[in-house]
């Protein structure tokens, strides 16, 4: 190295600081984004504008005060106590809500939303905080008519509009005869009515439904169909790594499971 000029060091020297602050920089931020941050703008407000549909027990729904209760509204209030924030449920149909968290009109949505590859395309999802599957639910002596997948062919069967139940029908289903509904208390009375023969929902909704009915409804067959359900968020690796960390806190302190436990008796959170 004998005959080089000085400033070769220097600039030897500079590069490699550079590059060094760069490794720093790009270290800094995965570890920032490991432990998450709540958008500025989320903190500055100092409450989490949620979005749910309040019509859908035993999930969210509005008891007989009026008052937003159910086991999401539960989770949400610990998830935003997690983040130091309060809540502000904005109770919104089901075929909006994923546009209005898109444009903004919302922070997430807490709701059932089930985790599927085209979903993740266009949003972030916290880790799952909800384990299910489909159920076919039917009028108490029709469960033998319709107790598969494969024999709702041909059927009137009630979905939820724009809900993966639909999707899922029109993908594995073709021969369907499909009614969507933008509410789920419509679905059930015209299931009563006989002018649906089927509605297809979360196993864990269907058993809550069931037992508060009275008897006029039954599952019919086995769940099938497994599904996750999120938090639904914009495209946020930060906000949703404070989710995830939000939700494994509750996990660690009993939180998520004594929730669950409250609304179905048991833990349907994994």
């Amino acid at each position: 190295m004998q005959g080089l000029p000085a400033h070769f060091f220097r600039r030897r020297l500079l590069v490699s600081l550079l590059l060094g602050g760069l490794t720093l920089a790009g270290v800094s931020h995965a570890r920032a984004a490991e432990r998450g941050a709540v958008p500025a703008a989320i903190k500055s407000r100092g409450a989490l504008v949620i979005g749910l549909e309040g019509t859908y027990p035993p999930f969210n729904y509005q008891d007989e005060s009026g008052q937003l209760v159910g086991f999401e509204v539960d989770f949400a209030k610990a998830v935003a106590k997690q983040l130091g924030l309060t809540t502000d449920f904005r109770p919104t149909k089901w075929d909006g809500i994923l546009a209005a968290l898109a444009s903004g009109r919302i922070d997430v949505v807490i709701n059932q939303v089930t985790i599927t590859p085209e979903r993740q395309k266009v949003y972030d999802f916290s880790e799952p905080y909800t384990v299910s599957g489909i159920q076919i639910i039917t009028r108490r002596g029709d469960e033998a008519k319709y107790n598969a997948p494969a024999k709702l062919k041909g059927v009137r069967v009630g979905v939820g509009l724009g809900t993966n139940y639909e999707q899922w029908l029109r993908q594995n289903v073709p021969g369907a005869d499909i009614r969507t509904y933008d509410d789920d208390p419509t679905k059930y009375q015209d299931l009563r009515a006989g002018r649906i023969d089927a509605v297809l929902n979360d196993r864990l909704v269907a058993a809550d439904f069931i037992k508060k009915s009275g008897g006029p409804f039954v599952a019919a067959g086995k769940p099938f169909a497994a599904q996750s359900a999120g938090i639904a968020l914009r495209k946020d690796a930060e906000f949703k790594a404070a989710l995830d960390n939000a939700i494994d806190q509750l996990r660690a302190d009993g939180t998520l499971k004594a929730i669950s436990v409250k609304w179905f008796g048991i833990d349907v959170t994994q």
